[in-house]
């Protein structure tokens, strides 16, 4: 049994929730003027598992003949023969009626609003066969982090939290599109659409900058919208380091350090956001 969760844990890799989950508990965090409820920060967590669980489950499944045919990825779970489709079909479900049945539990708005959540993951795997946007619509579904949790604990859509929503969109494109540079030659054969595909290493490594530059810039906006304090804007200048030196690192000719741009500063970056937004209200 313990391995099977392992192996459910890699097929979806979890250890990547770091990436969107800091981001959902700072839009609550924020929505809330401090620490949300112990009821709503329980739903909004099991919301999160399961949206991001079914969300990985299905890329897995859309995806099982490219990741078959790709040599970076054929040795995931469902190519690799470790997990069957079927049980991962069933993992899909159970994992998107926890986001609903925890939905349901926040309150109504959030129920109404979760088949598109729903609907967007659904979409993304298909993007990337036609159009080079498709790093855009992963950041769209991620940033229902933030602005499902703001739902979580107003009951109400607001505009003054689209921005945080935006800098998810940016700030996962930005990284989504390095990330990329390790299958241009794949999506050329294969016929896939990306970032680096069409404009080439150079050209994705500048508009990362500039996507990176947005997000910081409305994680800026953010902060004067809100009035937020003297620890979010210590928060925001390690955030611009951590920018900086995450694109130091990656460089036309040497692409040897993807993995650490990719994981390791990206999470730094959004723990770096939440940790510093919840001193603001704690102090």
């Amino acid at each position: 049994m313990f391995k099977k969760i392992v192996l459910y844990l890699k097929l979806i890799k979890f250890s990547h929730s770091i990436f969107a989950l800091p981001f959902a508990l700072t839009g609550a965090i924020i929505a809330a003027s401090g620490i949300p409820s112990f009821r709503q920060i329980f739903w909004i967590l099991v919301a999160m598992v399961g949206a991001r669980s079914g969300a990985m489950g299905l890329n897995r499944i859309i995806d099982r003949n490219i990741d078959a045919e790709n040599p970076r990825t054929m040795s995931r779970e469902i190519p690799a023969g470790k997990v069957r489709v079927a049980d991962a079909v069933i993992f899909t479900i159970i994992s998107f009626l926890a986001l609903i049945f925890a939905a349901y539990m926040l309150n109504p708005l959030c129920l109404k609003l979760s088949p598109v959540a729903i609907a967007v993951v659904f979409l993304y795997p298909y993007t990337k066969r036609f159009t080079w946007l498709s790093h855009f619509v992963l950041g769209l579904s991620l940033s229902a982090a933030p602005l499902g949790a703001w739902i979580a604990v107003r009951g109400t859509f607001d505009w003054e939290i689209v921005p945080l929503g935006f800098t998810v969109i940016f700030w996962l494109a930005g990284f989504d599109i390095l990330y990329a540079l390790q299958d241009i030659e794949f999506d050329e054969s294969f016929g896939l659409y990306s970032i680096p595909k069409r404009f080439g290493i150079r050209n994705t490594l500048l508009f990362s900058h500039i996507f990176h530059f947005l997000a910081w810039g409305l994680l800026v906006y953010t902060g004067i919208i809100f009035d937020l304090g003297i620890f979010y804007w210590l928060g925001m200048t390690i955030v611009a380091g951590l920018f900086i030196y995450e694109h130091s690192i990656v460089k036309p000719d040497d692409l040897s350090r993807l993995d650490m741009a990719f994981f390791n500063m990206n999470g730094y970056i959004s723990m770096t956001v939440f940790v510093f937004t919840l001193l603001n209200y704690i102090f």
